[in-house]
């Protein structure tokens, strides 16, 4: 299979960024998404709404379907779940994308900041792909992709940031053991995450100046690197914790130029990659 053309996707915090560049590649073949994120109004600080999201997406070629959801709340999923059903039938591709920050110490993480990213990260994850798990049972190529980086026990990615790491670990070890659990299923569960830092609105807001930005990738590295996979034959294809680029080196790309934000600036290499 080489087109997600008519598959239904179900893609959390798909109003901007990383995520949303993840629809709309699948939007260029015809899918079908349903952007399951909190956006609804627009943010004073983030740019994109759910409504944004969608009339981007329809404009590439796709159907969209706009969802407030706030991942915390498990009846927000289990109902956007249930409205994806009613609208195009069934789930083929669960894409846990919404995540949250903060890259705060020990002592400066509130106990709020904590809650809230193991809430978004982890639970969320795992509550999304559970709400998704009886539609991807009865799916032809199923696949569910977590936006989150290669298990390490290395000290180095936890000191500075314990909170946010033992929270996008979290998403990681959904990804290790649900690939097995689900392997007798035919449903595929893969983590991919970018080798270099990424352009995204979120990265500026929480210090990524001019500077910075010049030494990042586009959010389209990560679209077509997510495309890549989920064209794959999910029964040979599960457990492994993708890095964009090498995804993309195995599909014949040679130059990856393209995607920087300034070809003559050195890549900014990203957390958690050794």
């Amino acid at each position: 299979m080489s087109t997600l053309r008519d598959k239904v996707l179900f893609i959390t915090g798909a109003s901007r960024g990383i995520g949303l560049a993840i629809a709309m590649r699948a939007a260029r073949d015809g899918a079908r998404i349903a952007i399951a994120a909190k956006t609804a109004e627009p943010h004073p600080k983030l740019p994109g709404t759910i409504y944004t999201a969608a009339k981007d997406i329809e404009r590439a070629g796709g159907k969209a379907l706009p969802l407030t959801v706030d991942i915390r709340q498990e009846a927000q999923i289990a109902e956007a779940v249930a409205e994806t059903v009613r609208t195009w039938g069934g789930i083929d591709i669960c894409v846990n994308n919404a995540s949250a920050i903060s890259l705060t110490d020990t002592e400066s993480t509130p106990m709020k900041r904590f809650d809230l990213m193991h809430q978004v990260n982890t639970r969320g994850t795992f509550a999304t792909t559970q709400a998704c798990l009886p539609f991807l049972k009865q799916a032809k190529n199923p696949h569910v992709l977590n936006l989150s980086p290669p298990l390490s026990m290395k000290p180095h990615w936890f000191a500075g940031h314990v909170a946010y790491s033992m929270a996008k670990y979290g998403m990681s070890m959904c990804v290790l053991g649900m690939a097995e659990e689900f392997k007798p299923l035919g449903i595929a569960v893969n983590a991919l995450w970018p080798r270099t830092a990424i352009a995204t609105a979120a990265m500026a807001m929480i210090g990524g100046g001019p500077d910075v930005l010049r030494q990042c990738r586009t959010v389209d590295i990560m679209g077509d690197a997510a495309h890549a996979i989920l064209v794959r034959d999910a029964r040979r294809c599960t457990g492994n914790f993708f890095i964009d680029d090498d995804v993309l080196r195995a599909e014949g790309v040679t130059d990856f130029s393209r995607y920087a934000v300034d070809p003559t600036a050195e890549l900014l290499p990203d957390f958690f990659l050794d």
